[in-house]
């Protein structure tokens, strides 16, 4: 497996609104992608671009949500995961369930229309890491 470059880290948040304004308001941030829902994941997500990555606001979208229980344990919100980048999903599940990582779930689609996976954090330092393939075309960012 080739880990590739950071695409995005996921924060959880009760309210992608409020969120956005703190991102913009406080930090500067100017490009703001729409938020859209992903019902699948059973969450709503908007993308903020930054100059080397993008920070990925997710929100629960309805009461089966899997972001509940992280937001009662975190009222506020807060970091939920890293996401990098690999050239081929199938091939890094696999390696990574040879070596004895457990990952969550079968690839499926993300927020970003690539295959993704998710490694649980137990095995990676308390760290929930989601891979995602490489977007046909190498444009990692706003795929």
């Amino acid at each position: 497996m080739i880990l590739g470059p950071l695409n995005h880290v996921g924060v959880a948040t009760p309210s992608i609104e409020r969120s956005v304004a703190m991102y913009r308001d406080l930090l500067g941030a100017t490009v703001i992608r729409e938020a859209f829902d992903l019902p699948a994941q059973g969450v709503r997500v908007c993308f903020i671009d930054t100059p080397n990555s993008q920070i990925e606001l997710i929100e629960p979208l309805g009461e089966a949500s899997p972001l509940h229980g992280f937001l009662a344990r975190n009222p506020a919100g807060g970091q939920h995961h890293v996401c990098f980048e690999v050239p081929d999903i199938h091939a890094a599940k696999a390696e990574l369930e040879a070596k004895g990582a457990k990952v969550l779930g079968e690839p499926r689609i993300g927020a970003h229309g690539t295959l993704v996976i998710f490694v649980h954090p137990k095995d990676m330092g308390g760290v929930l890491v989601e891979l995602m393939e490489t977007p046909k075309g190498g444009n990692h960012q706003n795929a």
